[in-house]
């Protein structure tokens, strides 16, 4: 699929990024009927008035007792950017391996990976015992996790950050933008687009795609 050494990596963010104007843990709570809390949450991480681990806890608190096989339901419903396919296909065929880079929870990295064909993800995991979720947080994942997963999976891909490229659109991408080539700010926030290499408005992920071009001219 890929040469043995890749000409290079991107790493997508999913909420706000890939999940346009909201996160996919505000989308499921609406089902499970925690959202005005957890978007009261989202907002104070935003603006750096709580940190990660506060608001998994929040969120992991209204899971408890909903079936895993529920939630994979719910999310063939999950608001999507255009164009997901067609980046990761691009990426593919000019030698970038395309991985997920999110706080969002396992289970919506493991989703998203199976039904677009990401490389590999990362997040946060719930709890679970015989199919269900417990309401507690199993492993916490913060931004300097993402980056760190992310920096991990280059050096195994034998490829210098440098070579590696991230789209994202906020806080929790900042140490990411940080440590790579190339960084895309996709819809972001005004922190995310003052760290990134480029910062790009659509509603199109392949508007992303000249950015990342630059990983594949490089890389010749």
């Amino acid at each position: 699929m890929f040469p043995s050494t890749p000409a290079g990596a991107v790493f997508f963010d999913v909420d706000g990024t890939l999940v346009p104007g909201t996160s996919t843990s505000l989308f499921l709570a609406g089902f499970l009927g925690h959202r005005d809390e957890l978007a009261k949450a989202e907002d104070a991480y935003a603006a750096g008035a709580m940190d990660n681990r506060q608001v998994s806890e929040l969120d992991a608190a209204g899971w408890a007792g909903v079936s895993e096989e529920q939630v994979s339901g719910w999310l063939d419903g999950l608001p999507l950017v255009a164009g997901i396919e067609e980046t990761v296909d691009w990426c593919r065929r000019n030698g970038l391996v395309p991985v997920l880079a999110t706080l969002a929870w396992s289970a919506v990295g493991g989703f998203l990976m199976d039904r677009f064909g990401f490389q590999g993800f990362c997040g946060p995991r719930l709890a679970t015992d015989r199919g269900r979720f417990t309401g507690r947080v199993a492993r916490h994942f913060d931004e300097h996790d993402k980056r760190d997963f992310a920096l991990t999976r280059a050096r195994e891909l034998g490829l210098a950050p440098r070579s590696c490229g991230a789209v994202g659109d906020s806080r929790s991408d900042l140490p990411l933008f940080a440590s790579v080539g190339v960084s895309v700010a996709f819809n972001a926030s005004a922190g995310a687009r003052a760290a990134a290499t480029v910062a790009v408005d659509d509603e199109d992920l392949r508007s992303v795609l000249p950015a990342l071009n630059r990983l594949v001219t490089a890389g010749r």
